[in-house]
């Protein structure tokens, strides 16, 4: 059975807020996995070049959204963005590769 989740003040000690860090990133990780199957499924609806993959206009939408949200949420939106400018370039190579293996 699953551990409940405990909120940050309910920690009595190092190894709980750690063992909490943990449990997070295991479902920042897993979400980001399941985001994953969605960009190799957008690879059907490109035209395969590099102009239709990395989708210069989307790309720069996503990175400015997700650093208002990042801002909204109390975080810092350029760290924010940075780590999402490494996702997307990440996924961009791996639709490359979708995208060279379909032809």
């Amino acid at each position: 059975m699953k551990e409940p989740v405990k909120q940050p003040c309910d920690c009595n000690s190092i190894s709980d807020v750690r063992s909490e860090i943990d449990r997070i990133d295991m479902e920042i990780i897993s979400r980001l996995s399941e985001r994953f199957q969605y960009v190799k499924e957008v690879v059907k609806y490109k035209t395969g070049d590099k102009d239709s993959i990395a989708a210069k206009e989307r790309y720069d939408c996503v990175i400015k959204e997700r650093g208002q949200w990042a801002e909204e949420n109390g975080l810092n939106s350029k760290v924010i963005e940075q780590v999402y400018q490494l996702l997307l370039n990440y996924f961009i190579e791996e639709e490359m590769k979708i995208a060279n293996h379909n032809k």
